[in-house]
């Protein structure tokens, strides 16, 4: 016999060891010849009953279940689960259930015991769905649950974290669950995710394998490594962004340029690991393909931007943002490369290499381009302008910021080399431009240019633009903006000559304008003009008002912050023909006073935006009833999915504020289950419908007594004003929610 020593020499002969062979806390298989030496054991504390013929059973319940199975068996069982449904629901029976059923790779799923492939599990669609986690929000457990639950219900194609919490943040572990459940993902974008690094970035990789589109920022963990595996594993990318990514590199690059013949977008920024060879590689490789190109913030030379001009076969947008280190002879070099015969837009920000002499070999090598856009060059001057706008006759759209050295001779230069085909000219921050005396040449009217955008710009005055307003006769979006020299002198000859008619008006701190400005201009454009911005014009008064009111029925959209109206003005406004009048703004009107709240309350009945911050006549007390009175509009808006949304309210002892919101834009995206509701029109006025239609040419509004035949355009939803009636129209026509239509 053998004998089994333990503790204190104590042993056991023979025999069975405990009274009762049976209970199930016993695993030990006990042989009749065996000697065995074991601890004693207590005494048991639960009777077990018997039946009548002697039998053992437990009518307790016993605390062993499913839970007690190791990870490796509940994976065995969760595995053969069939796709869909019965998956989502194991995985909320509990956090562990829903972490293994995310680890179980695509090829490890059985059905009838025999491994599938994502067709037959259903793993693998089209990917529609869109999901977005920010902050706390962003967690692997989240992402685990988005694995499972997306893929029965169309499947993941779209997946963005945002600046995980420093806690529990996304890891490789929420990833590779992604890269497990959801092969369908199309765009993946990370910013601001510092607890991932390139093991969860080459699992997603290898799972998704469909992936188009690859954004990451301030991924500092993210190196060469896993972009490799990407560009390897995802042939069909076609767009890469990589911003504050310090550990990207040359070779990362050079694996896209070689593994990835479908890119058509790349953007760098502040990746310090990305030299020449990397720029150089990439376009090399990708020359019949790529459409667009920035890099910005690089420690690059003469050597990438030479490429670019000579590679850049297909580019059509390029940005070239703070590159230090590319001279004159690169830019020069990249012009003369004649390989940007496409290139449509360009912009260069902050390169102090740009020269007249580069920017003009840059006109002659882009003869297509019809974009410009110059900022912070410092060492452009007229010439290389005017050099430029010689060479590049089909330029649309030009826009100078901060280039102090442009003077007169240069802008007016622009319209005499662009006449025929210049739309659009922005003029932000450039102090060179100043009223000078002197005898330009004859330039032809541009009849195709029609915005015009001046900010900032303190040497402009009257003299310049009454000559703009002579070489734009179709002018349409007027914006001018910290004009502090310019009179009314300057004002009218720009604004009263447009022959096509003002749409967009913008005088914002123009300290000089006043009502013999304003109602000039909304007697002529009165009938087109839709944006009037008259922000910081202290001098504007009531007799705008007036004339607004009398001469816009057009206006949708009416700012008069900080102008020196009052109660009377208000009420004028309220009494004009305004069918479409959508926002208005009169925060920081002093001279406001509860007097006004009258008038407010009866716009307020068809206005998208009310905002009256920084009105200190007009006491909370009153901001108050104006709030309910608009939330209660005639009894119609009890439900909130229409109702005002209060953005900001602020009562303090000098500045009463409110910020009231309607709209059912807002309505559909916050409220669904209202949906219903939310067919309420924004118009109730059979004159105003009259006007409108009228003015639009669209077809006859049908009175009030046919109201029954409601028109079937969708444009014309909004213009319904008795909700059961557009309910049983929509209902009966089958037509989808008008909420859906409305927030298109």
């Amino acid at each position: 016999s053998k004998i089994l020593f333990c503790r204190n020499d104590e042993f056991c002969r023979g025999g069975s060891v405990y009274p009762n062979p049976k209970e199930p806390c016993l695993f030990l298989s006990l042989g009749r010849s065996v000697d065995v030496h074991y601890p004693l054991q207590k005494r048991s504390r639960i009777s077990v009953p018997v039946d009548s013929n002697g039998q053992w059973f437990d009518k307790q319940k016993q605390n062993t279940s499913i839970e007690s199975l190791p990870d490796e068996c509940l994976f065995e069982v969760l595995r053969r689960l069939p796709a869909g449904q019965d998956r989502s629901v194991c995985a909320s029976v509990s956090k562990r259930w829903l972490m293994l059923l995310s680890s179980i790779c695509k090829n490890e799923i059985c059905s009838n015991g025999n491994p599938t492939n994502d067709n037959d599990q259903g793993l693998s669609n089209e990917g529609h769905l869109y999901r977005s986690l920010e902050g706390k929000k962003a967690t692997d457990v989240r992402l685990a649950a988005i694995a499972v639950g997306t893929a029965p219900r169309g499947g993941l194609g779209k997946l963005t974290i945002r600046g995980c919490n420093s806690g529990g943040g996304v890891t490789n572990v929420g990833l590779k669950a992604i890269a497990n459940g959801c092969p369908s993902l199309k765009v993946f974008s990370a910013y601001d995710v510092t607890t991932i690094n390139d093991d969860g970035l080459i699992a997603l990789a290898n799972g998704c394998y469909r992936l188009e589109k690859l954004d990451l920022c301030k991924c500092p963990n993210i190196s060469d490594k896993s972009l490799i595996a990407v560009a390897r594993n995802c042939p069909s990318l076609t767009e890469l962004s990589f911003e504050s990514c310090p550990n990207i590199g040359n070779k990362g690059l050079q694996a896209f340029g070689m593994f990835c013949p479908n890119l058509r977008s790349v953007s760098i920024k502040g990746c310090f690991g990305v030299g020449d060879n990397g720029i150089a590689s990439l376009m090399s490789s990708t020359s019949y393909v790529l459409k667009m190109l920035k890099l910005e913030s690089l420690d690059v030379s003469d050597v990438s931007v030479a490429m670019i001009g000579h590679y850049g076969l297909q580019v059509t947008d390029l940005v070239l943002s703070c590159l230090p280190n590319v001279s004159e002879k690169g830019f020069w070099v990249m012009g003369n490369g004649r390989g940007l015969q496409k290139l449509n837009s360009i912009t260069i920000e902050c390169c102090p290499g740009l020269t007249d002499i580069g920017i003009g070999s840059i006109g002659k090598g882009c003869p297509n381009v019809k974009s410009f856009q110059l900022r912070k060059c410092s060492f452009l001057s007229d010439k290389g302008l005017v050099s430029f706008t010689r060479a590049a006759v089909s330029i649309q759209s030009l826009q100078l910021q901060e280039c102090h050295r442009i003077t007169q001779i240069g802008l007016f230069g622009v319209f005499f080399h662009c006449s025929a085909k210049l739309k659009v000219l922005v003029l932000i921050s450039c102090y060179g431009i100043k009223d000078l005396t002197m005898n330009l040449p004859p330039i032809t009217p541009c009849e195709s240019f029609w915005s015009l955008t001046i900010r900032d710009c303190p040497g402009f005055g009257n003299a310049n633009l009454a000559l703009l307003g002579k070489l734009c006769p179709q002018l349409k979006h007027v914006e001018l903006c910290g004009l502090q020299r310019v009179t009314e002198a300057g004002y009218l000859p720009l604004l009263e000559c447009s022959e096509a008619g003002l749409v967009k008006v913008i005088l914002k701190g123009c300290v000089n304008v006043t009502d013999r400005v304003v109602l000039p201009v909304v007697n002529t454009h009165g009938w087109t003009l839709e944006m009037l911005c008259l922000e910081g014009c202290r001098r504007v008064t009531d007799a705008s008002m007036i004339g607004i009111a009398a001469h816009c029925p057009m206006l949708s959209d009416l700012d008069l912050s900080k102008c020196a109206i009052t109660d009377a003005g208000i009420a004028a406004l309220a009494r004009g023909n305004q069918i479409g009048l959508a926002v208005l703004s009169v925060a920081g009107c002093i001279l406001l006073s509860d007097q006004s709240i009258p008038a407010l309350k009866k716009m307020g009945q068809f206005l998208a935006g009310l905002n009256i911050k920084h009105c200190s006549g007009i006491s909370s007390r009153v901001v108050s009833e104006l709030h309910e009175h608009l939330l209660t509009f005639k009894g119609r808006l009890e439900v909130p999915a229409l109702c005002w949304f209060c953005l900001g309210y602020f009562c303090g002892s000098e500045f009463y504020e409110a910020f009231l919101f309607r709209g059912f834009g807002h309505a559909s995206r916050f409220y669904r289950s209202y949906s219903q509701k939310a067919l309420l029109a924004m118009m109730y006025d059979m004159k105003r419908l009259d006007m409108w239609s009228q003015h639009y040419g669209t077809m006859a509004l049908p009175s009030k007594s046919t109201r029954d035949n409601f028109p079937s355009k969708p444009s014309l939803f909004r213009l319904a004003w008795d909700d059961e009636v557009l309910i049983k129209w929509a209902w009966e026509n089958e037509q989808p929610s008008v909420t859906t239509r409305l927030s298109e």
